[in-house]
């Protein structure tokens, strides 16, 4: 069988394979320390389930519209307004989670050739959709800049052009829980002006944040009309199951995106966005707790790494770190796993040779544990 291009163009996700690697280990009885995850390790908030279980018992079970039902709509309506974002609920668009809003910009916005500039290191699934989209990459290395933005503005300007097409922008970062100042994403809207760029802006890491400004770029002049906002519930009400998440956009960005999901997945499920009206309503403190305890464990991991020598830049958000390792970063995330049995992602597959991505999202007897295998093994 012959198969597309646009599928042989892409590579297996990388997290996958490290996952892949770590089940194998454990159906042989290993325990491993799975810092690969990109997702929460707490429940579902209570009251979010329960709004869930009431929904199905109202009948919610059904198709639901394929933008979304109103008053989730209109819920996240509110919620940008709050942040300050000038869109109206016919801005939005309710996917089976933000990756699927992310996929149906790319196939809006780009087209065969077309140049999408992305920040090293990038979340993996932004240069596959590209790839798929007909794309062609074009990547700036923020490492050097201990991955902020701000001093790696003349780096970007040299990248961007009239050519491109579309910039995609993550913070906080996944991989790197990097948060981008407010000069940085002003940096990004003089250029997306001048050379009348799209911008995707990935906010899904949005409330995980341990202090610095949260800047929304459809919140700066100009960019409104030029931005599409990518949000969802995974990460902050840890619903990563649930698959919920949205696109905001202008109306015409709207209209477009909202074919491909038409002919796609339909629409998101329809009881689980009524989970998502209360996640946004009333679920604040319950997310409060979990970011806290993030906090903490960043703390406590980076003090742990510091004993050995290890220094990593300090994440200011999201609950990745990103770990200095050997050059051929692929060979000591697979040699760490089979030796020490910690699962980690190998930062080449982000852009970022040299580096391995690790997960604080588990408890810190869990850390210790991965620091002091890797340690033992002379990882660290």
């Amino acid at each position: 069988m012959e198969f597309a291009d646009r599928v042989t163009r892409v590579e297996p996700s990388a997290t996958l394979a490290v996952s892949n690697l770590a089940k194998e280990l454990e159906a042989e009885g290993h325990d491993v320390v799975d810092l690969s995850v990109g997702e929460p390790d707490f429940e579902t908030p209570e009251n979010i389930v329960e709004a869930a279980e009431e929904s199905v018992e109202r009948g919610d079970t059904g198709y639901a519209p394929s933008n979304g039902v109103p008053e989730l709509r209109e819920a996240i309506a509110t919620k940008l307004q709050d942040d300050g974002l000038d869109y109206e609920a016919g801005n939005v668009i309710v996917t089976p989670g933000a990756k699927q809003a992310l996929f149906e910009t790319f196939q809006t916005v780009v087209d065969e050739g077309d140049e999408v500039v992305l920040l090293d290191p990038a979340w993996v699934s932004y240069e596959a959709m590209a790839k798929v989209a007909g794309g062609d990459l074009t990547r700036v290395d923020l490492s050097p800049h201990d991955f902020q933005l701000e001093t790696a503005l003349d780096d970007l300007a040299d990248a961007v052009s009239d050519d491109t097409e579309l910039l995609v922008v993550n913070s906080p970062s996944n991989p790197t829980g990097a948060v981008y100042s407010r000069a940085a994403m002003e940096g990004v809207r003089d250029l997306a002006v001048e050379h009348d760029v799209t911008v995707i802006s990935d906010e899904i890491y949005q409330h995980i944040n341990y202090g610095p400004e949260h800047v929304s770029l459809a919140g700066l002049d100009g960019m409104y009309e030029r931005t599409v906002t990518i949000n969802g519930f995974s990460k902050a009400y840890s619903m990563t199951g649930w698959r919920l998440g949205y696109l905001a956009a202008p109306e015409d960005v709207v209209a477009e995106a909202g074919k491909i999901q038409s002919h796609s997945v339909s629409s998101a499920t329809h009881f689980v966005q009524y989970a998502g009206v209360e996640a946004l309503e009333n679920t604040d403190v319950a997310v409060e707790e979990m970011v806290e305890a993030f906090a903490e464990r960043r703390e406590f991991l980076l003090d742990l790494l510091a004993e050995h020598g290890v220094e990593p830049a300090t994440p200011e958000g999201a609950f990745y770190m990103m770990l200095p390792v050997d050059e051929d970063d692929e060979s000591w995330c697979t040699n760490a796993l089979e030796d020490a049995h910690v699962a980690t992602v190998p930062g080449s597959a982000f852009g970022a040779p040299g580096y391995a991505r690790i997960s604080y999202a588990n408890s810190k007897q869990r850390l210790a544990e991965a620091v002091e295998r890797l340690a033992a093994e002379d990882y660290l």
